[in-house]
């Protein structure tokens, strides 16, 4: 890649702001259809791979106060916990739980354990 794509790297900054934001949007309404939560999922981190295409790893790292090493294990342990708890209460590994709460603003709001895993 040249050192200067100024077009890449400008365009990049606009299309990483959409795609986290659309991609955050379907990971949390489509959390309890198929497909929905993977494919937010996917879009998340296609914005972190376009900032690491565009931009030199070095100067993404510095962008971003985030080490990835302990995010993969906060979201290992994370998801082993979420699918343990319910075998405590008698429920099966991996047991969903649901919930509905009205908040002010959104209206009744559907929670399920699953958008935490």
């Amino acid at each position: 890649m040249k050192e200067n794509d100024v077009v890449l790297r400008t365009v990049t900054k606009i299309v990483v702001f959409i795609l986290l934001t659309f991609g955050f949007y379907l990971f949390l309404a489509g959390h309890n259809n198929p497909g929905g939560g993977f494919i937010g999922g996917l879009i998340f981190s296609s914005a972190f791979l376009l900032m690491f295409l565009a931009f030199d790893v070095k100067q993404v790292l510095v962008s971003l106060p985030i080490d990835f090493r302990i995010l993969m294990i906060i979201g290992s342990l994370v998801s082993f916990t979420m699918a343990i708890i319910p075998m405590f209460f008698g429920k099966p590994f991996l047991y969903q739980a649901e919930a509905y709460v009205t908040l002010p603003i959104l209206g009744e709001v559907h929670l399920t354990t699953i958008t935490v895993f």
